[in-house]
C-alpha cells in the first residue's frame, strides 16, 4: 500500500511539474498546451520503442550492436536526446498513428536505390552527420552524380559494416565494378581476393580530385606509397616511368608478369623504334628474318635494360646497370 501510495504521489508530481512548464511557456511565449502537442506530432510518442513493435526483425535490433545505437555518444542516432530511429528514417508521428481500414500508413525513408524514397534525400540524411568528414569532394563525384545511394554501398544494420572491413570491401565494391572484378582472377593482380588488400587503399568512394577516385593527387604518388624503391629520382630516368605507371602497367590484373599490359617485347616496342638497335624483334611482317636475337626473343629487352624504372649509374644511360 505504501509503494502505491509513493508512486501516485510521485505521478502527481510530475503532472504537476508538465503543467506548469505548459502554463509558463503559454505566457511566456504565447504557445498554449493545444499547440505544443500539435508540434510534437511529427514525432512518434515512444520512440524506438514504437518502432519495435511492428519492425521485430533481428536485423533491426542489432543496430543497437553498432556506432549508429551507440547511447554513450550523443552525436549518434541512439544517444542521449536524439530522435533514435527517427533521426534517419525521418519523423514517425504520422507513420505511428491512426490510419483508416483499407488506407495505407504515411510512408518515412527507406533506404537503398530500390527504395521508393528519391536517393537525393536518402543521401541527405546521411550528409546530415556524416557531410563534414567526406569534404567538398562529394558533389558532383562519378558516384553522386549516378545517384547511388549511400546505402547500396553501407549497411547499417549489421555489426560490421562491410565497406568498413578491408576483408569484405572489393566483393561490395564488385557488384558494380565487375570488369575489375574480373580482372582480379588473372595470373598477376594486386592480392584483394586473398583479403590482403582493400579497394580504398587506392580509390576514394566518396570523391576526389584525381583521376579514377585516387587517394593521391597523381596515380605514381600512389603507387610509390607501396612501391618506394621505384620512386627515384633517379640519373637516367624512363620516360614511362616518371609520367604514369600505367603507361606499362595493368594496376586490377593482368596475363602478363607484373601485371605488364602487354609481353615484353611487344610493351617496349610501342615507344622504342627498331632503327638503330643491333637486334630486332617483331617487324610489320612478323619476326625478323636473320637479325633476331635468341636473348630478346626469350627473355624480351630487359636481359639486357635490366634498371627499366631508371638508373643512377654513370654508365647506365640505356638503362642496363
Amino acid at each position: 500500500m505504501q509503494i502505491n501510495q509513493k508512486n501516485t504521489l510521485h505521478l502527481l508530481k510530475s503532472t504537476v511539474q508538465v503543467m506548469a512548464v505548459l502554463a509558463m511557456m503559454s505566457v511566456s511565449f504565447g504557445v498554449s498546451a493545444k499547440d505544443v502537442k500539435k508540434d510534437a506530432t511529427p514525432f512518434s510518442r515512444k520512440g524506438a520503442d514504437q518502432c519495435v513493435m511492428c519492425h521485430t526483425d533481428e536485423n533491426i535490433m542489432t543496430v543497437l550492436e553498432t556506432p549508429h545505437g551507440a547511447t554513450g555518444d550523443s552525436r549518434a542516432p541512439f544517444g542521449e536526446g536524439q530522435a533514435q530511429c527517427e533521426a534517419c528514417h525521418g519523423p514517425g508521428g504520422e507513420h505511428t498513428g491512426r490510419v483508416k481500414r483499407g488506407e495505407e500508413r504515411p510512408p518515412m525513408i527507406k533506404f537503398g536505390s530500390d527504395r521508393p524514397t528519391p536517393v537525393p534525400e536518402q543521401n541527405a540524411m546521411c550528409l546530415g552527420c556524416h557531410e563534414s568528414h567526406l569534404g567538398a569532394d562529394w558533389e558532383g563525384s562519378p558516384h553522386n552524380s549516378q545517384d547511388v545511394a549511400c546505402a547500396d554501398c553501407h549497411q547499417l544494420h549489421v555489426r560490421n559494416d562491410p565497406m568498413t572491413v578491408p576483408q569484405e570491401q572489393p566483393e561490395r565494391c564488385y557488384t558494380c565494378h565487375t570488369a575489375q572484378r574480373a580482372a582480379s582472377f588473372k595470373p598477376f593482380s594486386h592480392p584483394l581476393r586473398f583479403e590482403q588488400m582493400a579497394c580504398s587503399q587506392c580509390h576514394n568512394p566518396h570523391g576526389s580530385k584525381a583521376d579514377a577516385l585516387l587517394v593521391k593527387d597523381t596515380t605514381n604518388q600512389l603507387c610509390y606509397s607501396c612501391h618506394a624503391d621505384k620512386r627515384g629520382p633517379f640519373l637516367w630516368e624512363h620516360a614511362p616511368v616518371a609520367e604514369d605507371c600505367t603507361s606499362c602497367h595493368e594496376p586490377h590484373g593482368s596475363v602478363h608478369t607484373a601485371m605488364l599490359k602487354k609481353r615484353p617485347p611487344q610493351l617496349c616496342q610501342q615507344c622504342h623504334s627498331q632503327a638503330g638497335h643491333p637486334s630486332s624483334a617483331f617487324t610489320q611482317a612478323g619476326v625478323a628474318q636473320g637479325t633476331t636475337s635468341a636473348m630478346v626473343m626469350a627473355g624480351s629487352c630487359m636481359n639486357c635494360h635490366t634498371e627499366v624504372h631508371g638508373s643512377n649509374h654513370p654508365s647506365g644511360q640505356a638503362l642496363m646497370r
